[in-house]
């Protein structure tokens, strides 16, 4: 027998997965492939299926809006505890890695490419909790956008770069890495 609970497991497990082909379908395909049709097809659901979930395709945009978020507090949460710092555990995460957090941020950026307002917001929300926390730690602001840019652009080389499985590309990811741990600690060093 099916239990009340077991039902809503079960719901919120399809509620997830629609949400995940969703994330997929912008990441691959763009906003303009990815409607409610698309969604329901690639997620194997029924079109009344999705709208049981999510009744608007702006439903879904909030769904991906507020995980991010969710994913992001617990991302400033570990950074804040960080042993290594703030800046360091920033610059040592700018590395695509495939995870739920980095794969909402994709989805996200290609909706806030084509100038949706939520995305936007929300991916301004989650770059002002990553400055806070850089900030707080150095004490400067010129030098906390530095880090900040200096692990966006470590993240725009890793993502750009080829495939980082390969030995080769994971050595040179490796040596970036540690390229611009040396820049921070002198970064750090000027903030005392």
């Amino acid at each position: 027998m099916t239990t009340p609970n077991h039902r809503k497991q079960r719901a919120n497990n399809s509620r997830e997965h629609i949400l995940d082909t969703y994330v997929d379908l912008l990441i691959h395909t763009g906003e303009r492939a990815a409607t409610l049709d698309a969604v329901a097809t690639a997620a194997k659901v029924s079109k009344g299926g999705l709208l049981y979930h999510f009744s608007s395709k702006k439903a879904l945009l909030e769904a991906l809006a507020e995980r991010t978020l969710t994913l992001a507090e617990e991302d400033f949460a570990a950074m804040e505890q960080a042993p290594e710092g703030a800046s360091a555990y920033y610059i040592n995460s700018s590395t695509p890695d495939n995870t739920p957090f980095d794969r909402a941020l994709i989805a996200l950026s290609r909706l806030a490419q084509n100038n949706n307002e939520l995305a936007q917001q929300t991916l301004a929300r989650v770059q002002e909790g990553w400055h806070a926390l850089v900030l707080a730690e150095l004490g400067d602001e010129q030098i906390a956008r530095t880090v900040l840019l200096l692990g966006d652009g470590m993240y725009y080389n890793a993502a750009f770069g080829g495939d980082s499985a390969s030995p080769q590309r994971a050595a040179a990811i490796a040596a970036d890495r540690a390229a611009l741990e040396r820049a921070l600690q002198v970064l750090k060093a000027a903030t005392r």
